[in-house]
């Protein structure tokens, strides 16, 4: 990956690939098998992206954690996003109603 904007990637698939990179329990084996980016593609991308301090605290964050790469791990992990996390569909959350 250049330093250029790769044009096979949106913008709202670069911004959840950086979600997904600062996510502690995303491993990224999950951001390969998504969006096809290696490890060093996804550092590239996050050097470009984010601010100078901002990607020192990222990489620094990073070295040290174990569940950022899968063979790591003491538990793998199957999933994409925290079990706590809403169910969203068509990107309209459903509404409660309230009594």
């Amino acid at each position: 990956m250049s330093k250029k904007q790769s044009p096979s990637l949106s913008n709202e698939a670069q911004d959840r690939i950086i979600e997904m990179a600062w996510e502690d329990r995303t491993p990224f084996e999950a951001i390969k098998a998504q969006f096809g980016l290696s490890e060093a593609e996804v550092i590239v991308l996050m050097r470009r992206e984010l601010a100078p301090a901002s990607w020192r605290r990222w990489r620094a964050r990073v070295q040290g954690r174990n569940t950022k790469h899968r063979q790591k791990q003491l538990e793998p992990t199957n999933r994409f996003r925290c079990s706590r996390q809403r169910n969203i569909s068509n990107n309209a959350i459903s509404k409660r109603t309230t009594r």
